[in-house]
């Protein structure tokens, strides 16, 4: 009888080691977060699949930074984390996976802080696919020569499919159609099946200061938007040029509505950074910028978003919150940050607009207060 329990009991555990295997292998390479030690960022880290970017006081010497790297379970990086790097100009990592059979490359990139404050879309980059193209505006930051780039819903609109190798089948595009130049081009598109099928049948043409996340856009698309960059200065007010046409049919849902026509928007949010709230999304203008951080805004009004074939001039001035007040160390620092919002459907956010409306912008300038 012992006899038969002691072989029950090797059998038992024969079966239940054949039963239990390891995990395989993970086959993801990819760059989770990075940190530089000491008191030198200014906003979080923007991790996109392909590049790391760091934004970091003015006086940081970038000859010599080490950053810190989290990977996907297991994976390694080359140069390793915490390597001390000159990152005057852009360097190369490669992250492979658990299992060896996959890696990325990612260019980190380090910028010190500043944006310009006048902008007139002249400068602009393509981001190429072997299936779609689409364009992608920036700035020259002042005094470093860094660039910074502006942010579109291009990312999401080439889920759907809609996009070709003509950068002008994205909602958010480059014009030579200019107040004497150049100029950016929002048109709201259709999203084809895709949209359709997961609710979003529309999209519309946006540009923003800030970042894109790919991969909100499906499950929470207004916090995709990531709205903010660092500004030293305390805005005053926003100007530019404009045209507007709208589309013909304005949909809710995929479903025409009549006796209801498409609007533009465009507006600016000034806010503080602070541990809980380090970005604003999609939901601050539907919101009444009601957010606790927010120090002031501007915003077009309604009597101004009109439909005009013709250069017309848009003046709106930042309105600070009551009780609301600048920790000026705070703002040297980098403490507060902004962003500039445009789009050619004013509910764009919540899929509701018309295919077709179309919002040209150019010579846009950012007013500031010159004297503390």
């Amino acid at each position: 009888m012992k006899f038969n329990y002691v072989l029950l009991f090797l059998l038992s555990g024969l079966f239940l080691s054949s039963c239990i295997k390891k995990e395989p292998p993970s086959a993801e390479a990819d760059i989770l977060s990075c940190s530089l030690s000491g008191d030198v960022m200014l906003r979080e880290p923007i991790i996109e699949n392909s590049r790391v970017i760091l934004t970091v006081k003015a006086d940081v010497n970038r000859t010599d930074l080490a950053p810190v790297f989290t990977l996907t379970p297991g994976a390694t990086i080359y140069p390793a984390s915490g390597t001390a790097q000159d990152f005057t100009n852009a360097q190369p990592y490669l992250v492979t996976s658990e299992d060896g059979n996959w890696s990325k490359e990612y260019m980190v990139y380090v910028t010190v802080a500043g944006i310009t404050t006048e902008y007139n879309f002249d400068l602009v980059k393509q981001y190429v696919r072997p299936l779609y193209t689409y364009d992608i505006f920036y700035d020259i930051v002042p005094g470093s020569g860094d660039t910074l780039d502006w942010a579109s819903g291009n990312a999401g609109f080439a889920l759907t499919g809609m996009g070709t190798s003509d950068p002008a089948s994205f909602p958010t595009s480059c014009t030579d159609n200019g107040n004497g130049g150049k100029c950016a081009m929002m048109q709201t598109k259709d999203a084809g099946s895709f949209g359709a099928g997961v609710g979003m049948p529309i999209a519309a043409g946006s540009l923003f200061q800030g970042t894109f996340n790919t991969i909100s856009a499906l499950t929470s698309p207004l916090k995709a938007l990531r709205l903010g960059v660092p500004f030293e200065y305390v805005p005053t007010s926003l100007k530019g040029y404009f045209k507007y046409k709208a589309g013909a049919d304005y949909q809710i849902d995929g479903k025409i509505v009549t006796g209801k026509t498409d609007t533009w928007d465009a507006y600016a949010v000034f806010y503080e950074v602070t541990h809980d709230v380090t970005y604003l999304d999609g939901s601050v203008a539907a919101d009444n910028f009601s957010n606790a951080n927010i120090v002031s805004y501007a915003r077009i009004t309604d009597a101004d978003r009109k439909e005009t074939d013709e250069w017309t001039e848009f003046y709106i001035p930042f309105i600070t919150k009551p009780g609301k007040s600048i920790d000026r160390q705070k703002l040297k620092n980098g403490g507060y940050n902004i962003s500039i919002v445009m789009t050619s459907s004013i509910n764009g956010n919540y899929f509701e607009g018309a295919v077709g409306s179309t919002l040209l912008i150019d010579e846009v300038e950012l007013i500031y207060a010159s004297e503390d």
